[in-house]
């Protein structure tokens, strides 16, 4: 009997830690933009594992992709508003919030993908990161490096004035239109999902993006000239909401951080090793892959744009420019 009672003691004692476990477990969300198939969704998912790992299970982070907690502007508002814990989103939309992180946006202030992680590691990174955080209460907690923005067009580019006149679709985001109107160019900022049509019917002559991205959305079936221009070494912030961050214990902020950096890494080097193989690829399927003088697009960026017009500071620009 007391062999019995010892038993269903012990059993009742196990559900209850078992129960504790379950309701001492926090739920977070993490929403994203990006499709199932990108690093960046695969890395947040195993972020997502490591942290419920590290933490022991104390986290559960479900990764919402491809816009189901809405646009790239509604989840940054969902930061603010509480309805999701994590993002990945640019530094365009945090620069809404506290314009002169937006300077990392400016064209050619990087000179490529190892230049963009150097300058994650520097002074004037965590100050602009700070700046950010002092306005927001949101958290960066690291930089993934999505992509050289470059441009496809109907005919062929050798030089900035080539784009003089040139209809293109470019995402109505200040820097992203620096270069295009300093060379000329009549930009138009279709929706993203309207692009490949819009190239298709000739609504526009030319667009910009990353070459995986040119190679997803198949933008190459209906442009035949793509120009190495280089113009933006684009990236992506992973950010924790201001409450849910200041919840975190210094403990499970080491975690994170560690987790969230580890999970960018991965992310980088996958993008940037898909790129390389991505020109022999164009080529391979009868694509014209041209080389440009990147310093003549870059002069007439800096003679014809104002960095005031921006609200970004020219010594900031300065300073992520010396980065070795």
């Amino acid at each position: 009997m007391k062999s019995r009672l010892a038993t269903i003691l012990c059993t009742a004692a196990a559900i209850m830690a078992t129960t504790a476990v379950a309701h001492a477990q926090t739920v977070l969300k993490w929403a994203h933009v990006y499709e199932t198939s990108e690093p960046f969704h695969m890395d947040s998912v195993w972020a997502a594992e490591e942290i419920a790992k590290r933490t022991e299970g104390r986290y559960k982070i479900e990764v919402y992709p491809a816009s189901q907690l809405g646009k790239e502007a509604d989840i940054n508002q969902g930061l603010k508003l509480g309805t999701v814990d994590i993002i990945i989103s640019g530094s365009s939309f945090a620069a809404r919030d506290y314009k002169p992180i937006g300077v990392t946006y400016f064209p050619y202030i990087f000179r490529g993908p190892d230049h963009l992680i150097a300058y994650t590691k520097s002074d004037v990174f965590k100050r602009l990161a700070k700046g950010y955080e002092d306005k927001t209460g949101n958290h960066i907690a690291a930089v993934s490096y999505y992509g050289t923005r470059h441009t496809t067009s109907n005919k062929p580019i050798a030089k900035c004035a080539d784009l003089q006149g040139l209809k293109i679709r470019v995402p109505d985001v200040p820097a992203y239109l620096a270069m295009p109107r300093a060379c000329g160019a009549n930009t138009t900022p279709i929706a993203f999902a309207e692009v490949y049509l819009a190239l298709q019917n000739g609504t526009v002559e030319a667009q910009e993006n990353p070459l995986t991205t040119i190679e997803a959305k198949k933008f190459y079936e209906v442009q035949k000239n793509i120009i190495l221009t280089g113009h933006i070494v684009d990236h992506l912030n992973t950010v924790v909401s201001k409450t849910r961050w200041a919840s975190l214990s210094d403990e499970d902020k080491k975690i994170f951080g560690e987790v969230m950096q580890e999970a960018a890494e991965r992310t980088s080097k996958a993008i940037a090793g898909k790129e390389a193989s991505l020109v022999a690829t164009f080529k391979e399927k009868g694509l014209n892959v041209a080389e440009v003088d990147k310093s003549d697009f870059e002069k007439n960026v800096m003679e014809k744009v104002k960095f005031e017009d921006f609200g970004y500071e020219k010594a900031d620009w300065e300073a992520i420019r010396a980065i070795q």
